[in-house]
């Protein structure tokens, strides 16, 4: 047995044990030499192939990156390591006959290849996408996500260069997780909670009033505002219903529009301009229906508005108003449908350009004991009621006369100036938001 022991001794004095595996490559019972030449070949040949998704795969083969050992001596370095007395204990312990040379390459050459893979294209790049969510008459529906086929590069490498070193001839980049993966999957609660929550959104119905119109939104009409952000949470998109809130005010507002009104002569006009009417507070209420979305609210109201009208008909100056002819310089006023009073005028000097601006206003306010400034003069008056910045309606005690021409060529700076009866009585009967129509 001792014979035995010392030839196997002196043969494994030049051989490797038997078992041997260098880079995973078997070497059992061959010389350094031998090594040396098998080894040389095998690198020669060496490819790393990527088994990628879809089977498809791409190789980095040794030429491409100037693939070699460290240096001439290496086997012989492990041999040596391996020495010859331990050959019996080599088949109770293969942890010294797994060896691992080591191997150098250029590795500008490897980035230069590995910028060329086809599987890091970006023309050929499908990302990844979470979960999306589709409406349908019955409410949400969940999207699959999509895997795509995006690679993380630096997982890619560093997988790469360990199966290099390693001798490994193939790396399977799913089994790796080289793949960037959508962070969330139909099976996330996320996406559960997502999708109950648009469905909640657009279980909303708002019913807004106009009078005797209505304009209703539901569900078909929400889900066109419904996005999932890039955080992965439902959200109603502001900016899409401010617009509609906008399109709405367009439809229903009448301020500065033009109104058929009934003149006191009989005849029927076209008056446009000025600031009465209904106006939609639009960022307030764009506000009020979101939050009533993100309730799942149903409810009935009206918009918000920053000002307001007589009525929603297509008469909204109602039966309370100042009619102020200013081509017949004469002034009506009417209460609940009834005159309460009318006078002559005199209203804006037109030779001087200071023409009374035709148009619809609301009277802002009424103050008595009033002092009218201006360039050059300053006029105490007893009853000043303004309804166009400026403008306003008020007595005029320095004028011995009103009506007729007086206002082609020594009328107001565009005022409506009136007798001190006229502007008394509108005074202590009109209110503020009284309509004031204004026309030639």
């Amino acid at each position: 047995m001792l014979a035995v022991y010392l030839g196997a001794s002196a043969y494994f004095n030049n051989h490797f044990y038997f078992g041997s595996e260098i880079n995973c490559i078997n070497v059992s019972g061959k010389t350094v030499e031998e090594v040396d030449k098998q080894m040389a070949s095998e690198i020669k040949s060496y490819k790393l192939n990527l088994k990628e998704r879809e089977g498809k795969s791409e190789q980095i083969k040794a030429e491409d990156i100037k693939l070699k050992y460290n240096s001439d001596d290496e086997f012989k370095k492990l041999k040596n390591k391996q020495g010859s007395y331990k050959w019996a204990l080599a088949f109770l312990n293969t942890s010294d006959s797994k060896m691992k040379a080591q191997v150098s390459y250029d590795k500008d050459l490897l980035e230069q290849k590995m910028n060329n893979l086809s599987c890091l294209d970006s023309k050929k790049v499908v990302e990844p996408k979470n979960p999306s969510f589709k409406y349908t008459d019955k409410g949400y529906e969940v999207v699959s996500e999509v895997n795509g086929n995006k690679i993380n590069k630096n997982s890619l490498k560093d997988n790469v260069v360990k199966a290099i070193a390693n001798g490994e001839t193939t790396i399977d980049l799913e089994a790796l997780n080289c793949y960037v993966k959508p962070k969330y999957t139909v099976k996330s609660k996320e996406t559960t909670e997502n999708k109950n929550t648009l469905n909640k959104y657009v279980s909303s119905k708002i019913t807004y009033t106009f009078g005797d119109k209505q304009e209703t939104i539901d569900g078909s009409k929400i889900n066109n505002w419904l996005t999932v952000n890039d955080d992965f949470k439902a959200e109603v998109d502001e900016k899409k219903v401010k617009e509609y809130m906008n399109e709405l005010a367009g439809t229903y507002d009448t301020i500065g529009k033009t109104r058929s009104f009934t003149a006191s002569s009989g005849s029927t006009i076209k008056v446009g301009g000025g600031d009465y009417g209904w106006y939609t507070d639009a960022s307030k209420e764009t506000q009020n229906l979101i939050a009533a979305i993100k309730e799942g609210k149903s409810i009935k109201k009206e918009p918000t508005y920053t000002q307001t009208a007589a009525s929603h008909s297509s008469n909204d100056i109602g039966n309370t108003y100042v009619e102020v002819d200013m081509g017949r310089q004469h002034l009506w006023y009417y209460k609940n449908g009834s005159l309460v009073v009318q006078g002559d005028v005199v209203t804006g000097n037109v030779s001087q350009g200071h023409a009374t601006p035709e148009g619809i206003y609301s009277l802002k306010y009424k103050e008595r004991h009033a002092t009218l400034k201006g360039q050059g003069y300053a006029s105490p008056v007893d009853y000043w009621m303004p309804f166009n910045g400026g403008i306003g309606i008020h007595d005029a005690p320095w004028r011995p006369a009103f009506g007729g021409s007086i206002y082609m060529g020594d009328g107001s700076h565009g005022c409506v100036n009136s007798p001190h009866y006229l502007a008394q009585t509108i005074y202590e009967n009109i209110e503020a938001g009284t309509p004031i129509v204004c026309y030639y």
